[in-house]
């Protein structure tokens, strides 16, 4: 794609195996100055694998008062083994219009983010919503005004900006130290996503809403391999393995990179799609390349699961297994610069390190802004959703980051956004 290809990027890298961490976050589940008399009343919304993880978190930290999902046996589940018995509902408004919730955990399918969230924004709640936060670079300005509007505070679940021992917040901090040089480039890669189909519609079950459900997305007949963890590979719910998966590192390479408040030039790629009626449509396979103004660029791959970032003097590895490069081992022989590292690391956090769901819950005391703001993931997940445009129309593009739209490319900009079923528009 480029005179940097994936082979050349990695011509060097076979001796970056996984290590263990340079040093190790070693920060505990519990939220400082947190009382029974003054813990915040949570409702939990979509409440399958990821949900009912982060809805769980949250009710370590504060009260369950009521817990939502579509699929009422979700619901009433969680309610009755997590949440004390609290009251289970299908219809998330039930949860905004609670007076005793003060924070809200949104976990459902990707394509329901946008409109729950600002809907519990402007019913008066904070938010902490799981990754990718949007469908389209449309929704996530939507938010990004919506939060602006309404003052509320909102964590994004991008939880490698916290926890994972610290291995990419110290990655972020040995480039802000300049450790690695300029020029910086970056590789993402985030492995394939799942191939699947025809697969044969039938009756939803009893259980689950199935109009709810579809929410903003078109009204088809229900298919079970469209629901749960299977709407990942549908481009009507989600972006595939492309922003599921891609803005986990993604979202550390344009921090680690100084892009978090920016987006890409040019953009070009290719990906496998299989356009066969009621199979899983998203890129199976993918390699886009993003070009900044600042001359760095960021490679998003389909490769195995791995951040790289490389500079004029050297290169480092991470991924949740741990940290590694040449300036790793010499941060590792040398406590001035372990010092100098953990200093960094403090700061680019905004100060001490605590669990992601914790930071959420002292941002929502302190009115300060969580460590994954909708303004920087907006930017990380708009680079994956572009880099599935380009995909999808098979050519390079030419993005105005400032305007947050493509130059003299109509079809390109009609796919910033989506249509909306009636009655369920986002804003």
């Amino acid at each position: 794609m480029s005179t940097q290809t994936r082979r050349s990027f990695l011509a060097t890298s076979g001796a970056l195996a996984a290590t263990p961490y340079i040093f190790q976050n070693t920060n505990t589940f519990a939220q400082e100055n947190n009382s029974a008399n003054d813990k915040l009343g949570v409702g939990c919304i979509g409440l399958g694998g990821r949900g009912s993880g982060i809805a769980r978190q949250a009710l370590q930290l504060g009260t369950p008062v009521i817990a939502c999902d579509v699929d009422k046996n979700r619901a009433e589940g969680f309610a009755k083994g997590a949440a004390n018995n609290c009251p289970a509902v299908q219809d998330y408004r039930h949860v905004l219009d609670h007076k005793d919730v003060d924070v809200v955990t949104i976990g459902t399918p990707d394509h329901w983010h946008s409109k729950i969230a600002i809907d519990a924004m402007r019913a008066g709640k904070d938010v902490y919503c799981e990754k990718p936060l949007t469908l389209t670079v449309d929704e996530g300005i939507k938010i990004c005004e919506v939060v602006k509007e309404t003052g509320k505070v909102f964590q994004v679940g991008t939880q490698q900006r916290s926890e994972y021992g610290g291995a990419f917040l110290q990655a972020v901090a040995v480039c802000h130290l300049g450790w690695l040089g300029d020029n910086l480039q970056a590789l993402s890669s985030v492995g394939t996503a799942q191939k699947g189909g025809p697969f044969t519609p039938s009756d939803p079950p009893a259980n689950l809403d199935w109009n709810m459900w579809l929410g903003q997305a078109p009204d088809t007949d229900y298919i079970k391999e469209r629901t749960h963890y299977q709407f990942r590979w549908w481009l009507e719910y989600s972006g595939g393995q492309v922003t599921d998966w891609g803005v986990h590192h993604t979202d550390i390479a344009m921090w680690a990179l100084g892009l978090h408040e920016t987006g890409p030039v040019s953009i070009e790629g290719k990906g496998t799609f299989d356009k066969r009626p009621n199979c899983y449509n998203v890129a199976h396979t993918f390699d886009a390349l993003m070009k900044f103004k600042n001359g760095s660029s960021i490679n998003l791959t389909s490769g195995k699961n791995e951040l790289i970032i490389e500079g004029s003097q050297g290169k480092l590895r991470v991924n949740r297994g741990g940290i590694t490069g040449k300036i790793v081992d010499e941060i590792k022989a040398d406590k001035s610069l372990q010092e100098q590292l953990a200093a960094k690391v403090e700061e680019v956090y905004r100060g001490k390190v605590t669990p992601h769901m914790v930071n959420f819950f002292n941002s929502v005391k302190s009115r300060k802004l969580p460590i994954s703001d909708v303004f920087t993931h907006h930017r990380s997940v708009s680079v994956c959703h572009l880099a599935n445009i380009a995909m999808r129309l098979d050519r390079k593009l030419t993005f105005d980051p400032d305007a947050q739209t493509f130059q003299g490319d109509d079809e390109a900009n009609s796919m910033l956004s989506r249509e909306q079923r009636k009655g369920f528009e986002v804003g």
